[in-house]
């Protein structure tokens, strides 16, 4: 049955499928697609789901979703229409929504060579219209779609993905890490020992830096002596603007097409004045990897690794411009509230936290001592309380894959050229039928140790946890965001004892991306040995 719901060439996957299957077997997970013919499922037509007219007034001043988190308002719709819904579309084609674990398999296994992933319409509109110069023939990572997407997706995945090529990067993150403990020392209150109010400032600033300095090879100076520049500012409020009007301008109708909206021009400047900040660090980076090549110098200092823009740019000069620029659109933000989440998650858990100490004390005998590419790999308690903290603190809701054939989800039949969105992030990794214990940070639950197998429920699959996609389009920054992680998260812990003593209940709030909600007061007591 299996076959009937594969698309021409996928057919090839049942193989590797089965595979998967039995692994998930072992680990107590079932991972089972939906079986039933296309020939005996229910009609699209009968798909639950508001209509156009209830849904849009749902969202006006009084409505049932006004001012309401998307994941809060998958979770209502669940319990109205079931774990499959139609959701109609006010600004294009209606979304098919699945929060049935048992969906995802069938859906990414189906999602073809170049999987096609629904994009703003702002987005696209700065990209092909109002910055037509510069994007005009690449689309980017994040944006693009088709066999243009492909051939620059298979360019740069050896680039950013393998792990040997990731941990090179270890000696520029660490620096940036110096400057940010530093930062630290010198602003913490010497009486309380907590940070100020606004320290999620200088968490996002640790992010931009350590995000320049792999993809540039660059300082841009945002923990000292830039801190206080203009440029500095511009860059954190563009991105704080992005990440406020995206979702609302792109999930209501496309008001912003026919007439003038303060938001629209508002969204537009951001982004211009992300671009136009990129553009001219990367063109000065660009410049210095040529004026030493033609003079025969190296282009790195000693014991730095190459950039991505360097490797990059031998591709395509073009394409590493945009490439490095949606690693700061996409990457700041995101790592902002992971490495917040996991920070406060061992904060309220002094067993964990002592636990991944004596881990980290084993690599790092004092805090002097440097983290490198092999000590890094025996750190698993460490990289299972960054997984921990990750599902404790999803960063969006979700994916969405537009089906290039028909196929069965949860008994309907769901018709070539639908988009539909696997809610799982938010919902099923914070769901006690598939996690036990689920509001409980339990590191252990990630660990390859059969005693702890009872920590994931027996319904869950394999597809239920998926912080950074799955398949073709996984997150391509996966493997630096990674990195940045656990240097920040094992040199913070080795050289201070991590407290928070207040609340955390609203410490993210969520539109559509995720946010800081609360002031960052961190205790960070210096520890002495």
């Amino acid at each position: 049955m299996l076959s009937r719901q594969l698309c021409g060439p996928q057919k090839l996957c049942v193989r590797f499928l089965q595979t998967e299957r039995a692994f998930a077997t072992k680990q107590g997970a079932a991972a089972v697609v939906d079986a039933t013919p296309l020939d005996q499922a229910k009609p699209f037509s009968e798909l639950p789901g508001p209509n156009k007219i209830s849904f849009f007034c749902s969202f006006l001043p009084g409505g049932r979703y006004r001012n309401v988190p998307v994941n809060d308002m998958f979770l209502d719709m669940k319990k109205r229409y079931g774990n499959i819904f139609r959701m109609p579309g006010l600004a294009g084609a209606d979304l098919v929504v699945t929060m049935n674990p048992v969906d995802y398999e069938t859906v990414f296994r189906n999602e073809g060579q170049f999987p096609y992933r629904l994009g703003f319409e702002t987005f696209e509109y700065f990209k092909k219209v109002h910055r037509r110069d510069l994007f005009e023939g690449v689309d980017g990572l994040t944006s693009g779609n088709g066999p243009a997407w492909g051939k620059l997706r298979k360019a740069v995945n050896p680039i950013l993905l393998q792990p040997r090529n990731a941990k090179l990067y270890i000696n520029n993150l660490l620096r940036v890490n110096d400057e940010f403990l530093e930062r630290i020392r010198a602003i913490k209150n010497p009486e309380t020992q907590e940070m100020p109010g606004d320290f999620g400032e200088d968490i996002r600033r640790l992010i931009l830096e350590s995000i320049a300095s792999v993809a540039l090879n660059t300082r841009l100076g945002l923990l000292s002596e830039n801190r206080e520049s203009e440029e500095a500012k511009q860059l954190i409020i563009a991105l704080e603007n992005i990440l406020d009007l995206s979702f609302q301008l792109n999930l209501m109708p496309p008001i912003w097409k026919y007439l003038p909206m303060p938001k629209f021009k508002k969204l537009i400047g951001s982004l211009d004045t992300i671009v136009d900040i990129c553009y001219k660090h990367i063109q000065e980076a660009l410049q210095r990897i040529e004026q030493d090549a033609r003079a025969g110098r190296l282009t790195t200092e000693p014991g730095q690794e190459t950039s991505i823009l360097e490797k990059l740019a031998r591709f395509d000069r073009k394409a590493a411009v945009i490439i490095a620029m949606d690693l700061f659109f996409a990457g700041v933000e995101p790592t902002l509230v992971s490495l917040t989440g996991i920070l406060l998650c061992l904060a309220k858990n002094p067993a964990q936290q002592a636990r991944l100490l004596d881990e980290i004390k084993g690599v790092l005998p004092d805090k002097n001592s440097s983290l490198t590419m092999d000590n890094m790999s025996h750190l698993p308690y460490l990289r299972a309380c960054i997984k921990e903290g990750i599902r404790m603190y999803p960063i969006g809701p979700g994916t969405v894959r537009r089906m290039p054939c028909d196929v069965v989800l949860s008994g309907y039949r769901v018709v070539a050229g639908t988009d539909v969105a696997n809610a799982a992030n938010f919902q099923m990794a914070n769901m006690e039928q598939f996690v036990p214990r689920v509001r409980d940070f339990l590191p252990e639950r990630w660990l390859r140790d059969e005693s702890h197998s009872n920590l994931v429920g027996d319904t869950a699959t394999p597809f239920m946890y998926l912080p950074f996609g799955f398949g073709p389009r996984a997150c391509a920054g996966k493997r630096i965001v990674d990195m940045i992680l656990e240097i920040a998260v094992a040199r913070l812990v080795r050289n201070f004892e991590i407290g928070f003593d207040y609340p955390i209940e609203n410490a993210f709030k969520t539109d559509f991306f995720v946010k800081p909600n609360i002031p960052f007061k961190f205790k960070l007591v210096e520890r002495s040995v």
